[in-house]
């Protein structure tokens, strides 16, 4: 089965989180651009470009091996649409502060509204969910269950390195 044999709402579907991902690296970017410019400091940045790549993959693996059934599972649409809703209030609560890298300054606040009061790191819970969800929403549960390992080990990584720098932080927001 090809993309041209994906059933109309598998094609919406996955149209959306590539739309999705292009504007969030454009917010991402220049957040990037606007805090480094305000003193902050990339850290972690030899793991980033895995990320680029475990992500791309994911995409890319999930547009050649799905197979969608005609009808979504209305479990796996409705779980992926509320990793959605939750992804907006993570990006909404962090707002000028969200970057797909890991910019940090002592001088930056720690952000602990919305879904950060309740968990340390949303974003990655939320990732940790499409990861998964996605690729079984489109018939590619090979896909969800490799990426979700890959990923798991990516983000070890990155949380320890994440959570080091987040003690530099003084104030709160």
């Amino acid at each position: 089965m090809t993309v041209f044999d994906w059933p109309v709402w598998a094609l919406i579907v996955f149209a959306y989180v590539i739309l999705q991902r292009l504007a969030e690296l454009a917010y991402a970017s220049a957040n990037t651009r606007r805090l480094l410019a305000e003193g902050g400091r990339e850290h972690g940045a030899k793991h980033y470009p895995l990320f680029i790549v475990l992500h791309s993959g994911w995409l890319i693996a999930i547009l050649l091996f799905a197979k969608p059934e005609p009808a979504p599972n209305l479990l796996l649409l409705n779980a992926f649409i509320a990793s959605q809703t939750f992804r907006f209030w993570t990006l909404a609560s962090i707002g000028r502060w969200w970057t797909t890298r890991i910019i940090s300054a002592p001088h930056f606040p720690r952000v602990r509204r919305g879904p950060y009061r309740f968990i340390k790191h949303p974003n990655y819970a939320l990732v940790v969910v499409e990861i998964a969800v996605l690729p079984l929403l489109l018939g590619a549960p090979a896909m969800a269950f490799t990426f979700s390992i890959l990923n798991a080990a990516l983000l070890w990584w990155r949380i320890r390195i994440e959570n080091d720098v987040l003690t530099e932080r003084v104030g709160t927001t």
